[in-house]
């Protein structure tokens, strides 16, 4: 049986090696991934690898990762998040606490509920970065009477929010170069969303919708045909509201619906004005619900 296993993982390291050499300017990175067995390796390995970008080799005994990834493609943490989604904790990332309990027995690891400290999903980079100057997130509102500019009362994802609007307008005004150029705003805001900002409720349905936002936000941006652009924002429209329905907002958004095109769209304004026809039929739809 020894020589079987040994036989097992020569091929998966040949395997490895052959994925590896296939990524070009590889650059390599060794993290720590929560696991208990077998599967859990299948299913770390499974999420984190993607043809020519990047491979995960995961070792159950000493719980290390090792990443091989074109940077021009992919980073660390993309490839972490997608483990995250997949149930496995990180030195980085959260695992979703739904996702983790649908793991098989064998395969729930005991978690670290250290990691929960600042939230769910806490990006230890990013907290680093934001605690350089500071000793506690505590004292943090206490900056603003040295005179310097706080931003704690915006919403981690205020920007994600501000390009779909910009989105949604081009839209409503036929403008596909626009949609296109706020697509692409809307991609690098997704990726630059501070996941420890999060709160709970957001980070775990964050985990669940950033992939296919990415995606949806990518494929506006390529394009300047805006039939499909208006087809993409029905996907990017029912994700944005599954996210932003966890939120607080300021100021009211209205969630939208065209009986026309079965599709629903967020504004905030009150008024319709629909983004899937346009001048066509601006004022085709209704309010169906408030989010406050």
């Amino acid at each position: 049986m020894r020589s079987i296993s040994k036989i097992m993982a020569v091929m998966m390291l040949l395997v490895s090696l052959v994925y590896t050499a296939q990524i070009k300017n590889a650059k390599t990175k060794t993290v720590k991934i929560s696991g208990n067995c077998d599967m859990c390796k299948s299913k770390i390995e499974k999420s984190g690898n993607v043809k020519n970008v990047a491979t995960v080799n995961w070792d159950e005994a000493s719980k290390m990762a090792t990443l091989t990834y074109d940077p021009s493609k992919t980073n660390q943490q993309e490839i972490l998040k997608r483990i995250a989604n997949a149930g496995y904790d990180s030195e980085s990332f959260y695992a979703p606490d739904d996702v983790y309990a649908k793991l098989p027995s064998c395969c729930q690891y005991k978690r670290n509920k250290a990691t929960t400290k600042y939230g769910h999903g806490h990006d230890h980079s990013v907290m680093k970065d934001s605690m350089s100057n500071e000793q506690d997130h505590s004292s943090m509102s206490d900056h603003s009477t040295m005179g310097k500019e706080s931003k704690q009362s915006d919403s981690p994802l205020s920007k994600v929010q501000s390009h779909y609007f910009s989105i949604k307008d081009a839209l409503v005004k036929a403008d596909s170069k626009t949609a296109s150029v706020k697509s692409k705003e809307l991609t690098d805001a997704i990726t630059a969303v501070k996941m420890n900002e999060l709160s709970t409720t957001e980070h775990n349905v964050w985990m669940k919708v950033m992939n296919t936002l990415g995606t949806d936000a990518k494929a506006i941006s390529e394009t300047q045909d805006v039939k499909k652009q208006r087809e993409t924002f029905k996907s990017l429209s029912k994700n944005m509201y599954e996210l932003l329905k966890t939120s607080k907002h300021s100021t009211p958004i209205y969630y939208q619906y065209c009986p026309m095109q079965d599709a629903n769209w967020l504004s905030t304004e009150s008024a319709i004005k629909n983004p899937y026809y346009g001048s066509q039929m601006l004022t085709c739809g209704s309010t169906v619900e408030t989010l406050k």
